[in-house]
């Protein structure tokens, strides 16, 4: 596969997404902001990227947090995965959230997230008088087990 990006001004001299190890299913992506960004506890900001993204149709790009940020400093992403559709053709934006308890700094070019790609089937929405009855029926939040 091949994925087509587009640089903004902003996101000049940074790194292109790029996995970290050749095993990685993930793209990292890098904070494209001019100056530093200090995220307070509890504060949540929108980290530009500097790239737009051509996501081949019938996929989809899930945005994930970068588990390092999360374990040693409480960053994570408000909405995760953040979907990128194949028709959307704006600037990558990652929402960052600080669950820690010390300010964190944002640099340029730090990487702040991951790109997943993912494949996705058109759907048709087909409205039904009975659908096909399963064991679970209606059973949801914990009803599956209590661990």
């Amino acid at each position: 596969m091949r994925l087509r990006i587009r640089r903004l001004p902003h996101g000049q001299g940074l790194e292109l997404p790029r996995p970290a190890s050749p095993g990685s299913a993930g793209l990292d992506l890098r904070a494209a902001v001019e100056a530093e960004v200090v995220l307070e506890p509890g504060e949540r900001r929108l980290i530009p990227t500097g790239l737009v993204f051509e996501i081949p149709e019938g996929w989809e790009g899930q945005v994930r947090p970068r588990s390092g940020l999360a374990l040693r400093h409480g960053i994570t992403l408000v909405n995760t995965p953040g979907t990128l559709d194949s028709d959307y053709r704006g600037e990558v934006g990652v929402i960052l959230i600080h669950h820690g308890d010390e300010p964190f700094t944002v640099r340029r070019g730090d990487r702040i997230a991951q790109l997943v790609l993912a494949r996705v089937e058109a759907v048709e929405v087909i409205e039904a008088e009975d659908l096909v009855e399963t064991g679970r029926a209606g059973g949801g939040f914990g009803s599956t087990g209590v661990d």
